[in-house]
């Protein structure tokens, strides 16, 4: 009997070996990352991806509109408020960035487990706060202004008393030298 031809090949597309190597049987080009771009995520490209048409992002839009609103009617059946709780506003935003900070920080924590601080995600909100308020500037009612620029505060104050106790923090226990 004939032996029967698979329905499909497997190709090895990996453009790179386990050591990190260019596989010679690729080229490079401009739209290929290095190993090293991709660990330190500085991979650019000359021809970023095409956005949605405008057509494409109205009807995106409007689906997501008309689910937001199922969920909204869902929670107020159920006695969680009204669609005007769960309106995002700049306010909010700001808010939730802060909260993020705090956990990152370990400021705040479920209650019953230890706090568990990631410092360096935590500059990285603190430093999304401030580049909201660099790209905003002139763009924001007082209050808005306020919101942003006390949070700002108050997160990069906890920052500072965080990252000086850590640096202040003795480093591993030296053990004393045996008694003779």
């Amino acid at each position: 009997m004939a032996e029967k031809k698979p329905d499909f090949v497997v190709s090895d597309r990996r453009k790179f070996t386990d050591e990190g190597e260019l596989r010679s049987d690729v080229r490079e080009d401009a739209a290929t990352p290095s190993p090293s771009s991709v660990q330190t995520g500085s991979i650019e490209s000359d021809h970023p991806p095409e956005p949605p048409s405008r057509a494409e992002q109205e009807a995106q839009h409007k689906v997501y509109r008309a689910s937001g609103k199922k969920l909204d009617d869902m929670l107020s059946a159920r006695g969680h408020g009204k669609a005007e709780d769960f309106e995002m506003t700049f306010e909010r935003l700001v808010q939730s960035l802060y909260v993020s900070a705090l956990f990152q920080l370990g400021v705040m924590h479920p209650e019953g487990e230890a706090p568990r601080p990631d410092i360096v995600a935590a500059r990285q909100t603190i430093d999304t706060l401030g580049v909201l308020r660099d790209k905003t500037k002139g763009n924001l009612t007082s209050a808005e202004e306020n919101v942003l620029q006390n949070t700002l505060f108050e997160l990069r104050m906890a920052f500072l008393e965080i990252t000086n106790a850590i640096t202040r923090a003795p480093g591993p226990a030296t053990s004393k030298p045996a008694a003779k």
